[in-house]
């Protein structure tokens, strides 16, 4: 008798190329996202670096402190300059992405409480998606629309209070900050980026031009700079490296790569984490409405990646 082949046992199926590939993916998206979302969070230490380390009546020299030295730093390092219409690109979105939204940022945060400050910041989200539709010529999401609005309430319920101060111009400087802002990440996004540039290119080119624009309004409007001690040395060093060129790095390598509305709801998270850090600064613990806000707000920002009305593909 001749003997039976040994049995081969079972073994599960394994995941696809196709599912492996998808996973990976999915993961570098994740990545992604959590890497540019560490700009908008640096982002938020401005208000409480801006009150409690510069010096006061000084907003402009503080922006461009925190704009031309990164900018130059960058374009040494990438070594590459702009060309042909790129020149005027530069300066536009430098002007917009930097110096208007640099400058109008440190007005509202010696005008207004920085609650309130962010709170207007926290509509940009919603000027981006109208935005979009007028420039980029992407369909209306009433999903991404309806998560900002309740970003807006949430970040609201977070950092307004009864006792919150407004001030005219103080509340103008941020609603005109968060809409430079938001046109700036349009024409981005519209724009891209020349073959060959990296995203540290493309900040340099932007923190430079930026600078370059608030230079002579610093010297008209501010006069000599003001004196400074460590802690102003301090708070200048921190806004122009981890806030200045590190976090525009990567804000841009993620504005070139992900959806441009869901890109926006990340700022989301500048006013939450100034208010964490106000917070910790005061020895305060949040109320009740106010975690449900903070709540919200989170939910805001997790959603408003997410695209429900995008079919999956067939397997």
């Amino acid at each position: 008798m001749t003997a039976s082949p040994p049995r081969q046992q079972i073994q599960p199926p394994a995941p696809t190329t196709r599912t492996a590939a998808v996973r990976r993916r999915a993961g570098g998206a994740v990545a992604l996202i959590a890497a540019t979302a560490l700009a908008p969070a640096a982002w938020g230490t401005t208000y409480a670096v801006t009150t409690e380390l510069l010096p006061p009546e000084h907003p402009l020299f503080a922006a461009l402190l925190r704009s031309l030295p990164g900018g130059l730093l960058l374009v040494l390092v990438a070594r590459v300059l702009p060309r042909g219409a790129w020149w005027w690109k530069a300066a536009v979105l430098g002007t917009l992405n930097i110096s208007a939204v640099y400058a109008f940022l440190f007005v509202a945060a010696e005008l207004l409480p920085g609650g309130v400050a962010g709170t207007l910041a926290a509509v940009q989200p919603i000027m981006v998606a109208g935005l979009a539709v007028a420039v980029l010529r992407e369909r209306v999401s009433a999903w991404r629309i309806g998560w900002g609005i309740a970003g807006v309430a949430g970040v609201g319920l977070v950092i307004l209070g009864p006792n919150a101060r407004l001030d005219g111009a103080g509340v103008l400087a941020g609603l005109a900050g968060a809409g430079s802002m938001a046109l700036g990440i349009v024409l981005t996004k519209h724009w891209g980026r020349p073959a060959g540039v990296g995203p540290a290119a493309l900040a340099g080119w932007q923190l430079t031009a930026g600078g370059l624009v608030l230079l002579p309004l610093a010297a008209v409007f501010e006069g000599a700079p003001p004196h400074l001690d460590g802690s102003a040395v301090a708070g200048y060093l921190w806004l122009g490296t981890v806030g200045g060129f590190i976090a525009h790095v990567l804000w841009f390598r993620g504005l070139g790569r992900l959806p441009v509305t869901a890109t926006a709801m990340l700022v989301l998270l500048s006013p939450l984490v100034a208010a964490v850090i106000g917070a910790l600064l005061l020895g305060e613990a949040f109320t009740a409405g106010q975690l449900a806000g903070f709540g919200l707000a989170l939910a805001a920002l997790v959603a408003g990646q997410l695209s429900p009305g995008r079919r999956r593909p067939p397997r």
